[in-house]
């Protein structure tokens, strides 16, 4: 039972299309098993590149079942949108399958996650406004919408008026806004039902299925570690769980039959919205990073904060994730350094902390004890394998290793599908 979990080791933004594409044409279904239309990814294949904000990196992988699990909250206008657009170019989407138990962002989520986000000015969390909060919310309250409840109108109409009953309150007493009709959701929920009929499916019993006759499944998580609900720099973090726990309990797979947890590293650091980031650049080698690794968020648009590789996050991804493996991406952005700085170690208080703080504020006065390690100036992008990488690039990626705790089992030496080297097999 091949299953495989591939998951961001940092704040997000790692490259986790990148690494789920490259599997993709080995693998029988890729699920995203978390999130919504608030995480992104930039697939490039030849040349042609695909933002993908919903849908599982796999759809681009012909023979590949693209599956988007319980765990995911789901935008039917975006999903949609995102189908129309790759039709548009060819791609074949017939294949995808949604689970029947995921949740609906509703109007009234994406107006809520708006207009809380301004009422809070300094104290803002950094949401993508998209209503992923509020959906989930809504989930834990028991008055979420489910995909399947688009097929039942009594019942979709009874949850619908539920669920206003209190926001309409907040959205009038509190934010001095005009109350939401219940009847006008309804109708605009049930415009999608039959254009989405066709994908819905009973994804937990497919899954296991697949399993079962052996087929290879992979897990991919959106987001990363640190922005995961539980074990990330709460209060900064998504409403869910990228770890690779939330593989299990956003799919109705069983954690017996998961064989490998990937981790998908940058070789520096970056976050985007509010929080702690220790190794923050606000120089010109974090502009630098920026330009040169074209950090700007796929779904948000802003500019991605950067900073030098921080292994203590790295260890505690490893950690809670249980990762058997790393995946290294965007290698190449950091050739022409004369010395690249890691992050190997905090400084609190005047206490060296090798390991991720659980006190946020100590993680808030973190500052970053650098280790200096060569860099160096070829161009690596040809890079086949990793006898071809330049000694202090191949020491490098070597010290990030040890440091990590786990073997980096691939690397990425540029954005194009074929632009990796790998090790070692991840199947």
């Amino acid at each position: 039972m091949p299953a495989l979990v591939l998951l961001g080791a940092q704040w997000g933004d790692e490259g986790k299309g990148k690494a789920t594409d490259l599997l993709g044409g080995s693998v029988d279904y890729v699920v995203r098993y978390q999130g919504g239309n608030n995480a992104g990814h930039t697939v490039v294949v030849g040349d042609q590149k695909y933002a993908l904000h919903l849908l599982p990196s796999g759809i681009l992988s012909p023979g590949c079942t693209p599956v988007i699990g319980n765990g995911v909250v789901v935008d039917p206008s975006v999903l949609l949108s995102e189908l129309s657009g790759l039709n548009e170019r060819g791609v074949d989407t017939s294949k995808l399958l949604i689970s029947g138990n995921a949740h609906i962002i509703t109007p009234y989520n994406v107006t809520v996650d708006k207009v809380t986000e301004r009422f809070l000015g300094k104290r803002k969390i950094g949401t993508t406004g998209r209503g992923i909060g509020p959906t989930y919310a809504d989930k834990i309250n028991r008055v979420g919408i489910r995909v399947q409840d688009l097929y039942d109108e009594s019942i979709l109409t009874q949850k619908v008026e539920a669920a206003l009953d209190v926001k309409n309150q907040i959205l009038t007493k509190l934010y001095n806004r005009r109350a939401i009709a219940a009847d006008q959701v309804v109708e605009e929920l049930l415009g999608y039902a039959e254009k989405l009929r066709p994908y819905v499916a009973d994804t937990v019993l497919i899954l296991n299925q697949a399993l079962e006759q052996d087929k290879v499944v992979l897990f991919e998580g959106g987001q990363g570690t640190l922005l995961d609900i539980d074990h990330g720099t709460y209060p900064f973090v998504t409403s869910s769980n990228p770890t690779a726990g939330g593989a299990c309990t956003g799919t109705g797979v069983g954690p017996t039959k998961i064989s490998r947890v990937i981790g998908i590293l940058k070789a520096y650091t970056t976050r985007v919205g509010a929080g702690p980031f220790p190794t923050e650049l606000f120089d010109e080698d974090g502009e630098a990073l920026r330009r040169i690794g074209g950090e700007r968020g796929v779904t948000t648009g802003r500019d991605r904060r950067c900073g030098w590789f921080d292994a203590v996050i790295a260890r505690y991804a490893t950690r809670v994730n249980g990762l058997t493996d790393f995946f290294l991406t965007k290698l190449d952005v950091l050739t022409g350094w004369e010395q690249i700085p890691v992050c190997v170690a905090y400084e609190i208080d005047g206490r060296r902390v090798e390991e991720l703080p659980y006190s946020q504020t100590d993680f808030h006065h973190a500052k970053p004890v650098y280790e200096m390690l060569p860099g160096w100036s070829e161009d690596i992008s040809k890079a086949k394998s990793f006898s071809d990488l330049p000694k202090n690039a191949q020491n490098y990626v070597k010290a990030l290793e040890e440091m990590s705790g786990a073997p980096i089992s691939a690397i990425g030496v540029g954005p194009g599908r074929d632009e990796t080297i790998e090790i070692n097999s991840f199947l």
